[in-house]
């Protein structure tokens, strides 16, 4: 058995323990092998032992990707340049990054153009932090409620990428804070949403304790990253 095949089996065997552990349904649980700078060969050898969801961040890359594996599902999650938009309508299964006024109205035009219908996460900022992209907790509802006055989009939940922590203990409080700004918003808004899109290599145990539904993990799966 290769390295790459180890690796993969490990992750899913940590996801069971972390399920097991949390009272909860391993199927409840979604991992996504975030692929990015990986090749097509290690992705179909992932695919290969049962894998079925990649993560991508950068739009070109994924597209080659996706151009020879059509039948996986594919996440987008990273930001989206607008001039990409009408490229990925119809290649991925869930959008996780969705954050802007101006993204929002690109999606929805190029879906109504398309007549298709796109799955989509909003971004939540949880830690505040000026580098990264995603709303502000604050914006949330304001920013939802776009969302749903849109008929070809389907707004499925929240993602965060928390502040960078080697302890996974100190990411918790932003876990649980993602997980009570759904609650809030379901209750506000009177809707369901499915997924808590949270939780990576280094924390996705505690993201699963506190209600993660996506766990997207690279690095423990592919080993480190060579940007090309």
């Amino acid at each position: 058995m290769s390295e790459l095949s180890e690796r993969y089996l490990k992750v899913k065997d940590r996801v069971h323990e972390a399920c097991k552990k949390a009272g909860r349904d391993e199927q409840s649980v979604k991992l996504v092998a975030v692929s990015k700078f990986h090749p097509i060969e290690a992705i179909i050898e992932v695919a290969e032992l049962g894998q079925k969801e990649f993560g991508e961040n950068y739009i070109q890359e994924a597209l080659e990707k996706i151009a020879v594996r059509p039948d996986l599902k594919w996440h987008a999650i990273g930001p989206i340049q607008h001039k990409k938009t009408k490229d990925i309508i119809g290649k991925f299964s869930l959008i996780e990054s969705l954050a802007t006024d101006s993204f929002l109205h690109e999606l929805e035009k190029r879906t109504q153009n398309a007549n298709c219908t796109q799955d989509v996460l909003v971004q939540v900022n949880i830690g505040r932090e000026e580098q990264k992209s995603g709303l502000l907790p604050e914006d949330l509802i304001s920013f939802a409620q776009k969302v749903l006055a849109v008929p070809t989009l389907n707004l499925c939940g929240l993602m965060c990428l928390p502040p960078l922590d080697e302890n996974p203990e100190h990411t918790r409080p932003y876990f649980i804070e993602l997980r009570e700004l759904k609650e809030k918003l379901e209750k506000e808004l009177e809707i369901t949403l499915p997924h808590l899109s949270m939780g990576m290599s280094a924390d996705f145990p505690v993201a699963i304790e506190e209600g993660a539904t996506i766990i997207r993990v690279g690095t423990d799966i592919f080993g480190s990253r060579h940007p090309h």
